[in-house]
């Protein structure tokens, strides 16, 4: 779930976006403050939150940071609109230190690898486009769900035939300066620790 709010842009209202569906296809209900925005199978996909600052104290400009007391709030703001709705969020981190455990050549794509990543809790395969990528190296993966500071949203992808759940980052890609000694992706020191949060 990715949450915005910006008073100088849309006004006074919270930005909610769970899923993806066409703009011609949603359909919208609206409950006191809250827009509930679903696709044709009633499967919600965003709300809009009218009023916000009357119900919570939002410092962010842009992007609000998603943890447990913000989904709390939320849910009481359905509650007092009579919206029934109860949001599922992963609040795990979004970018984390990860461990290439294997990495093999793409099978129908040159320049592409497909590399197994250990992130603590669980291993995912990520295909990768850097020259620099190897197994045994730790890295900064953006898991799906996360955002960039580009704006790109991460979400499972397939690439040339290869499910690929997440993004192995470069300093650039995370908005850091860039290393002139390093061409590719962001390999961290080997003091960093597998699964724990990078900022």
């Amino acid at each position: 779930m990715n949450v915005y709010y910006n008073t100088a842009g849309v006004g006074d209202v919270l930005l909610l976006t769970i899923g993806e569906c066409p703009r011609e296809e949603r359909i919208s209900e609206t409950k006191g403050d809250v827009v509930r925005i679903c696709n044709s199978q009633d499967e919600p996909v965003a709300y809009n939150i009218f009023r916000a600052s009357t119900y919570m104290d939002v410092k962010e400009n842009g992007s609000v940071e998603v943890d447990q007391n913000l989904v709390d709030s939320i849910h009481e703001i359905f509650d007092k609109n009579e919206v029934e709705d109860k949001l599922e969020v992963d609040l795990r981190p979004k970018f984390i230190v990860g461990y290439v455990t294997e990495k093999e050549p793409h099978e129908n794509a040159d320049k592409l690898s497909v590399c197994q990543v250990d992130l603590g809790d669980e291993t995912e395969q990520i295909v990768c486009g850097a020259a620099n990528v190897d197994a045994g190296q730790k890295v900064v993966v953006a898991r799906v769900g996360a955002t960039m500071p580009s704006g790109l949203e991460i979400k499972p992808t397939n690439l040339r035939g290869i499910d690929s759940n997440g993004m192995i980052c470069s300093r650039e890609e995370l908005g850091l300066p860039k290393d002139p000694n390093e061409d590719g992706i962001y390999v961290l020191e080997e003091d960093a620790v597998i699964g724990t949060p990078f900022s």
